[in-house]
Formats: C-alpha cells, structure tokens, sequence
C-alpha cells in the first residue's frame, strides 16, 4: 500500500515536470480542482484551450501570460444636446425675427440694441463650447453656423426692404445661405445610419457628422455682421448716403463669393463623419 502511494505520487511529480517543461496541461475533471483549475474573476479571460483560469506558468515558463482585455462594443454616439452653447444658438434663431420687425418698422434703436445682444450671444457659445468640452457637440457644430444664417437671412431682407442694402447683394447672399442649408441636410440624410426614420433624422441626440467652417467663411460672416451693424447704425447716426458703406458692400460681395467657392473646392474636408461604432 505504501509503495502504491509512493507510485502515484512520483507519477503525479512528473506531470507536473511536463507541465513545468511545455507539456500539455491535464484535463480538468469534476469534483474538487486543483489550483490551477479553479476559476478566475470574471474580468480575466482563459486563454484558449486551458482548463484553468488562474495565473498559469506560459510554455516557455517565463511566468504568468498576459491576459487580454476583451475587445469592447463600440458605444452609439447618441449625445446630449441640451448645452448652453446650443440654447445661445437658438436664442440667436428666435431674436431673428424680432429684428426684423423692428427694422421694417423704422425702429433702429431698438434693433441696434437687440442686435448686439444676438452678437454677445454668438461670442459666448463660441467660447463656452472652446472652453468646456462637456459643452460642445456635433448638433452645436451645425447649429451655430445655421443660427448665424437664419439671423443674417433676415437681417439683410429686412434692410433692403428699408432700402438699406441693394437688392443684388442680398440676392446673392440668400442663395449662398440656401445651398449650404440644404447641404446641410442632404450631409444629416447621408451619415444617418438605417434605418433613416423621420424621427431619428430629426432627433438631435444622434451625432452623425461635425462641420467644420471655412477659413474664408469665417471671415465672410464676420464682415456680413459688420455691414449690418453699419447698415442699422447708419439711420442712427445719418450716414446713410457714405462712400464707406458702399465699399463695405463690394467687399461683402468679395467675401460671400470667396466662401462659396471654398464650400465648393474643399467641401469633402469641411465635413467630420462621426462613426457609430468604433473597436479598441
């Protein structure tokens, strides 16, 4: 009896050297395990082909391998929409049409007044969303610009029906603004992923695609806000007939044709698509 317990415990010592050398590990059976066969925490995966779950010596017995973290799910980029910057925006889109009421009613002063107000709102999203990166979104990237578009839409109606700005100049730029709307849209159908729904193509939860404006644009829009607020102070301060308002409009002309024709050559790098499932 001895001897047979002295066998087996030999025999059970050279496994354990093939085990040690490279050998293959011995199948796990029911009952009590050993410790290299009781399971591991779940966070830690067996590698493939071992019983065991545990820190177990590699085939060259250089110690434990490396476990390898499962590769995660991408996440649905389904964001909040809800941030100051995008609330600024549409206070923006709602005190368009309070401007131009006032304008078409000869009300200057106060349009002066409300206009500067929609201008410290677009200061402020721009540099709350640079600032706090919570704030900043991918519906803000396309809301900001179209906010800015509504309000100069508007504006530049309403002061050439106050025979403030020439008809041409506000032609051309409604037909900038309109185009680059419906891109806009056309760009939301596009990266929406199916099923294309009504009701997830207009909810603003679900990111899609950044826009990113223009150099030229930039510059564009800036000059646009600078003619009108020329245009409304000029009634103000009876300038209405000066040589100066009459360059800003050529060089307002300038600009608008330059930023559509920069939409145009480098449209493909205006726009970020945001992918909805990203691996590690």
């Amino acid at each position: 009896m001895l001897a047979g317990w002295l066998g087996r415990g030999a025999w059970g010592v050279l496994k354990g050297g093939r085990r040690a050398w490279g050998g293959p590990a011995p199948p796990c059976r029911s009952g009590l395990l050993p410790p290299r066969c009781r399971p591991f925490p779940p966070l830690l995966l067996p590698g493939p082909g071992r019983c065991a779950q545990g820190a177990s010596a590699d085939r060259d017995g250089r110690g434990p391998e490396p476990r390898r973290a499962p590769a995660q799910t991408a996440f649905n980029l389904y964001e909040n929409p809800w941030t100051i910057p995008n609330f600024l925006s549409l206070a923006r889109i709602g005190l368009a049409p309070v401007l131009g009421y006032l304008i078409i009613e000869e009300d200057f002063n106060v349009a002066l007044g409300v206009f500067a107000l929609a201008g410290i709102t677009d200061l402020l999203d721009g540099f709350i969303a640079r600032n706090w990166a919570n704030q900043k979104s991918a519906l803000g990237s396309a809301l900001d610009p179209l906010a800015d578009k509504i309000l100069i839409s508007i504006l530049y109606v309403s002061l050439t029906c106050a025979d403030l700005i020439p008809v041409p100049l506000t032609y051309m730029i409604i037909s900038r603004d309109i185009v680059l709307i419906a891109a806009v849209f056309y760009i939301r159908y596009r990266t929406l992923s199916p099923p294309r729904t009504l009701s997830r193509y207009f909810n603003p939860c679900y990111a899609t695609a950044r826009l990113k404006p223009t150099f030229i644009s930039k510059v564009n829009t800036a000059v646009q806000l600078i003619l009108v607020a020329a245009s409304l102070a000029a009634p103000v301060f009876n300038y209405v007939d000066s040589i100066y308002l009459q360059i800003l409009w050529c060089i307002t002309a300038f600009t608008t044709t330059a930023s559509a024709y920069s939409y145009y050559h480098y449209g493909r790098k205006t726009v970020q698509v945001i992918k909805s499932l990203q691996r590690d």
